[in-house]
């Protein structure tokens, strides 16, 4: 059965070191440090990676979150995987939780996450699958 989720988030995005393997290229390295509200009460750490440039409303980026909170009830931990791209200031976004990464009671946990930034401000909305509670 398909559950539903939603709320918003702060997030505190970064720059890191870049590393080996981006060391002398165009893409940039940042850490991820959010808050989720809602039916979500949490916390996450991640890293992303990014190119192109925001300003003139082209880029792209991946990153993965390490998710760990209250989902509807429901205790635990899991990671969300992004992949995203920006044309003409309109995004393109696809965040999935990544197979086998959920802990806890969200052990077993799939699903696809949609982010809606306006203004600065982030909301989001979970569709999710979770096994029955034992």
């Amino acid at each position: 059965m398909s559950l539903h989720a939603e709320g918003t988030f702060d997030v505190k995005n970064f720059h890191l070191p870049a590393d080996d393997a981006v060391s002398g290229t165009a893409i940039g390295r940042f850490g991820l440090d959010k808050h989720f509200h809602g039916d979500l009460e949490g916390v996450s750490k991640g890293e992303m990676l990014g190119a192109g440039n925001p300003a003139t409303g082209t880029a792209g980026y991946v990153a993965i979150e390490q998710v760990t909170g209250t989902l509807n009830g429901r205790s635990g931990s899991f990671a969300l995987q992004h992949f995203g791209t920006m044309i003409e200031n309109k995004f393109d976004l696809i965040v999935k939780v990544v197979p086998g990464s959920g802990s806890g009671e969200l052990t077993g946990i799939t699903g696809d996450m949609t982010i809606v930034p306006v203004d600065g401000k982030h909301s989001w909305k979970f569709d999710y699958i979770l096994p029955p509670k034992k």
